[in-house]
């Protein structure tokens, strides 16, 4: 069952959730439930599962089937679930959205196929062939640090008229990059533009913006939550108290060891301490050594302290 219509513009907090691993590297299915269930009561509008936060590229298709089967089972309709689909291979993102699709998701999200250099217009053939030949809607997703291709502005603008293209998520933290797209989109309402870095959540979504993909909502998704809110409302003096918090894990969490990978690896340690999930990866990442667990434990300690007090 959907909870939502799709011709609804989704808005709010969709957390780009962590996929939890056992000791053995399996998907942790007991630690998946664990995650939805805070989750959603943490009062988030929807979940986005396989981003880059997710860990999607170190996953096999088994075990991304895996883990979209459980979730959607887990959610039960009661938010929208987004799936990534994103692969080098056009194929590949079409079989995964179809298994979404019959598994209960409410739409999928692809990045730009990441290993081919492609020009604009590769890019709007690819996004439209993928577009006409899955059964859901699909979001881009902009992430050139990764895939070494954004999607221009204009890009997005051309495949904004597919109908069944209903949303951007940009990871960019380009704050230009996202105005532009925020200006060019002002008269088509209906096409959802999310923000991935939480730390510019508050400023885009007082500038029309619809929400964000905030990785701390996996730890604290009342905070985010309530600063989306605030945003919503236009109530500085909120936003301003709110913004600390959110700044103070992005200092403290996620910049934890000087790994280029510390935003994840703070990230799903720091939910390892709510006793949620297990700090587990998949390679090429590897968790903290105990030293730097503690440390860690002592910076989250303080900020929890603040943030549930």
């Amino acid at each position: 069952m959907q909870i939502l219509d799709q011709n609804t513009p989704l808005k709010g907090i969709i957390p780009p959730m962590v996929t939890p691993f056992d000791t053995e590297g399996r998907v942790d299915i007991q630690g998946v439930e664990k995650l939805v269930e805070h989750l959603i009561s943490g009062g988030v509008h929807g979940i986005f599962i396989l981003g880059t936060t997710g860990e999607f590229s170190s996953l096999d298709i088994a075990q991304k089937k895996e883990l979209i089967a459980a979730t959607c089972k887990f959610v039960d309709g009661r938010i929208p679930v987004l799936v990534g689909v994103t692969d080098v291979c056009l194929k590949g993102c079409i079989a995964l959205s179809k298994f979404a699709e019959s598994s209960g998701a409410y739409a999928v999200v692809a990045a730009p196929p990441y290993y081919m250099g492609i020009d604009q217009e590769e890019l709007c053939l690819f996004y439209g062939q993928l577009a006409d030949n899955i059964p859901l809607p699909l979001f881009l997703y902009n992430m050139p640090s990764h895939t070494k291709v954004s999607i221009d502005v204009q890009t997005a603008v051309a495949l904004s008229k597919h109908r069944n293209i209903i949303g951007l998520k940009d990871s960019s933290a380009n704050g230009s990059y996202f105005q532009s797209l925020q200006y060019c989109f002002r008269d088509q309402p209906d096409f959802v533009l999310m923000v991935g870095p939480e730390e510019m959540l508050a400023e885009t979504v007082l500038m029309g913006g619809y929400g964000g993909v905030c990785g701390g909502a996996n730890l604290f998704p009342r905070l985010y939550v309530k600063l989306y809110q605030a945003a919503n409302d236009n109530n500085i003096v909120e936003i301003i108290r709110l913004q600390k918090l959110v700044m103070s894990i992005s200092q403290k969490i996620y910049q934890h060891g000087g790994y280029k990978s510390s935003y994840l690896k703070g990230l799903k340690t720091a939910l390892s301490f709510l006793g949620i999930i297990q700090a587990q990866f998949a390679p090429p990442l590897f968790p903290y050594d105990p030293n730097e667990e503690e440390e860690l434990k002592v910076r989250f300690s303080k900020i929890a302290s603040m943030i549930l007090e």
